[in-house]
């Protein structure tokens, strides 16, 4: 058996091929390895020249599995749209024996190198969008929630969040027991019980009234109290779908609504001019 070669992992050269046009960068070392950000730029994008938004996305996977290709059907549709889209790699169980805590750690630490290298990358540091889904959403809304400054004054907060799926609330009992050191850290760490008085970027989630891994209704209430706190945070429900319903390769028809809602809600904030070619498309 020790003879015979070995097959590469299951997916690894499909995720190589989805990874191949995107430029690559260390944003983070780490003890466990590098930390990877793959960009994908706009058409005819000169980095001396334009100050583009960048929308950064953490992929889900409940902490366990890295999985940064997840979204990118999503930085190819953004960067057509003008931005500089990006898919970040975080500690995970799987590959980095990650921790939550260091999960959120990587989130804000890549959201800090966005900004503190904004101008080396055509970056307009100030329309920096943050995209999470399960795990990742639970490490933007911590990076947002609470930032905490670095040396230079730099914050990792984002100007807007959209949300597919996120753990907040991480004090129920299987989460804590699976991930988090004890329930004290699960709660510790948990955004929908520490939410600040200030103002918090706009915020749009995407859940699944069918999802039994994040219960729909820890987003409800998350979007309750976020609004409670005069923030702006819009739900969009999903009937009869699971966990894994926005992925382009789990159901087509709401992958496509996620994705034009999203460019929408992007519009709406300004960080983006509208499609010209939406009404014509749809």
């Amino acid at each position: 058996m020790n003879n015979l070669p070995k097959s590469p992992m299951i997916g690894e050269a499909r995720n190589k091929e989805l990874l191949s046009s995107a430029t690559t960068y260390i944003y983070r070392q780490t003890p466990s390895g590098d930390l990877h950000a793959h960009f994908f730029f706009p058409h005819d994008f000169d980095y001396q020249r334009d100050r583009c938004p960048a929308i950064i996305f953490f992929h889900g996977g409940l902490w366990d599995i890295s999985a940064p290709t997840q979204f990118v059907p999503h930085c190819h549709h953004f960067a057509l749209r003008g931005m500089v889209a990006v898919t970040v790699e975080y500690r995970t169980k799987a590959l980095f024996n990650g921790t939550p805590e260091e999960a959120i750690s990587d989130a804000k630490e890549a959201l800090l190198f966005f900004k503190m290298h904004a101008t080396e990358m055509g970056i307009d540091a100030n329309k920096i969008v943050a995209v999470g889904a399960s795990a990742g959403g639970n490490a933007v809304l911590s990076a947002a929630l609470h930032p905490q400054e670095d040396t230079l004054g730099l914050s990792p907060k984002p100007c807007a969040m959209i949300l597919f799926g996120p753990i907040s609330d991480t004090t129920r009992k299987g989460i804590c027991n699976n991930h988090f050191a004890s329930p004290k850290d699960g709660k510790l760490y948990s955004p929908s019980y520490h939410l600040p008085q200030k103002a918090l970027p706009p915020c749009l989630i995407f859940h699944a009234k069918a999802d039994r891994v994040v219960p729909f209704e820890q987003s409800a209430r998350f979007a309750k109290r976020y609004r409670k706190k005069r923030n702006r945070c819009d739900l969009m429900e999903f009937e009869n779908a699971g966990h894994t319903f926005f992925n382009f390769n789990s159901d087509e028809k709401n992958y496509e609504i996620t994705l034009r809602s999203t460019d929408y809600f992007l519009v709406e904030l300004g960080i983006i001019e509208p499609d010209p070619l939406a009404d014509i498309l749809h």
